[in-house]
């Protein structure tokens, strides 16, 4: 086994012992000014603290609204839903493909009668919410606004984000339906509907996020990104929305890993990129369409299930990267989430991390804090150097919707992923628990358990649903939806009076099915 342990970043940038101000010529911009290094506001978090959005979602609708008041009632600040895997493939419940999976690692939404229970006694023009959907984010943001609709909030005063990233499925985690440019016309229908319905709701969340779960460095994360970016305001701008106008509604969702520095590299690095990108590439003479913004989560690939109260430190010191790299909102993962789903003793333990980097260390008090650093501003020009290579390598390649149908940004992130496995397998790269300092017995924590119950429960509201909805009004929408999906006109209304007719998500995506296809990555270079 190595003896000595790495001094460069996953992403090969290696670490000298000492910086100084040769490693970091130039200047810094303040804060809130183009190209927003150092944030997007001038004081940040003094002016605004950031959104505490602990991600939550599991079994029915019914446990998932409890852990949501559980965490409101305890001082998290916004929503972020986790969905199972049969809603983001677009499968109902009751589905023979769902058995098993309904309500394992989400929680499953059928309907709107889910909806409504999901945000029970929530009022939604009092919070904002995120959801994690991607393939069937139309129908999830429609059902959104017609649970609010039914509250009585009307759909200006919504505020939230819906991730709606379908490009990184296709890279790194495969929870797609349809091929990418029938999926590229839902997500640009969706603008388009929210700029006219729902004008303060952010379309889309661009995921670096699962690029990196999926074993990309830094620098493919940051450069992978962005490019998909590209293509979703290419998009944009190729159906006529206005760059000024679309480019506010925007938001980036980045991984927050272990090495601290390279993180909050990584974060200014983005911003400075991602003004360039819409100014000089899209026009954008609007600051707000220029000032990159975004979510970040701490790194669940990188919880160990061997001592997992370690994941607590590790949780700790890529929040705080995330806290001096300028995040707009943050979700803490919890210790034990490399075994089971977390207990609430866990989300409360992740919850309270947040609230001590804003209450007790000073997380609030300054914008940039780690401005300045010699090592800090040096790791941001490499990371933005090394990124725009990769870039221009999409460029070539035709853009990020032909890279991804060619297999080089999957191919990339493999060689990346094979490459960091083997490092740890040799004992070069330490992880603490796993290669090193090693217990001989294993720690026996707590774990949550679904109720058993809960996936009956749901197949019994989704058929009662059925057996209870006017069946003509159902089978009209649904014939409407496909005449909808075999021309060129907007998506979303039909989609919505589909849902209002209590028609199932699966349905629904089963109509979009038959004519638009599915995508199978085997049949892709």
């Amino acid at each position: 086994m190595a003896t000595t342990d790495h001094r460069d970043t996953d992403s090969g940038i290696e670490v000298k012992p000492v910086y100084d101000a040769k490693d970091a010529p130039g200047g810094l911009e303040p804060p809130g000014e183009y190209p927003f290094t150092r944030g997007p506001y001038r004081d940040m978090y003094r002016g605004k603290p950031w959104t505490i959005r602990q991600y939550a979602g599991f079994a029915s609708a019914e446990e998932t609204n409890q852990r949501f008041r559980y965490l409101l009632d305890r001082g998290q600040t916004g929503l972020s839903v986790a969905f199972d895997l049969p809603t983001q493939l677009g499968y109902d419940s009751d589905d023979e493909r769902a058995v098993g999976e309904v309500g394992r690692t989400g929680v499953a939404i059928d309907s709107l009668a889910d909806m409504e229970l999901l945000f029970d006694g929530i009022p939604l023009d009092r919070v904002s919410t995120s959801m994690t959907i991607n393939a069937p984010a139309a129908l999830l943001l429609l059902l959104y606004e017609l649970v609010a609709e039914g509250q009585g909030v009307p759909a200006e005063k919504l505020r939230g984000t819906v991730q709606n990233d379908i490009l990184k499925e296709y890279i790194a985690r495969g929870n797609y339906i349809f091929p990418p440019r029938p999926s590229m016309r839902l997500t640009t229908d969706l603008f388009a509907y929210c700029a006219e319905r729902l004008p303060y709701w952010n379309t889309i969340s661009i995921s670096g996020y699962h690029i990196r779960e999926a074993g990309s460095t830094a620098v493919q994360e940051l450069a992978f990104t962005l490019a998909n970016g590209i293509a979703y305001a290419q998009a944009a701008v190729d159906v006529g929305l206005s760059p000024d106008e679309f480019g506010e509604r925007l938001s980036f969702f980045f991984n927050a890993h272990n090495h601290f520095f390279q993180e909050v590299a990584k974060f200014r690095a983005a911003r400075r990129l991602w003004a360039e990108i819409m100014r000089d590439r899209f026009g954008a003479t609007n600051t707000r369409a220029q000032a990159l913004r975004f979510h970040a989560q701490t790194g669940g690939s990188t919880l160990t299930a061997q001592q997992p109260e370690n994941n607590v430190v590790r949780v700790a010191v890529q929040a705080l990267s995330a806290v001096c790299g300028g995040a707009q909102s943050i979700h803490t993962n919890s210790f034990d989430e490399a075994l089971a789903l977390p207990t609430e003793r866990a989300a409360r333990i992740a919850l309270r991390t947040q609230q001590l980097l804003a209450h007790e260390a000073g997380g609030t008090d300054t914008a940039d804090p780690l401005g300045g650093s010699y090592f800090l501003e040096s790791l941001t020009d490499e990371l933005e150097a090394r990124a725009r290579e990769l870039i221009e390598r999409v460029d070539e390649l035709g853009g990020a919707v032909a890279a991804v149908e060619q297999g080089f940004v999957q191919g990339e992130i493999e060689e990346a992923a094979f490459r960091f496995s083997q490092e740890v397998e040799s004992g070069e790269r330490v992880i603490v628990g796993v290669n090193r300092y090693e217990e001989a017995e294993p720690e026996e924590i707590e774990l949550h358990r679904i109720d058993p119950e809960a996936e009956r429960r749901q197949l019994e509201r989704t058929a009662r649903v059925r057996a209870e909805r006017a069946a003509g009004a159902a089978e009209a929408a649904l014939a409407r939806v496909r005449e909808a999906a075999r021309g060129t006109e907007n998506l979303l209304p039909p989609l919505r009076e589909a849902l209002r007719a209590r028609c199932t998500v699966g349905e629904i995506c089963n109509v979009l099915r038959e004519d638009f296809g599915m995508y199978d990555a085997q049949r892709t270079p």
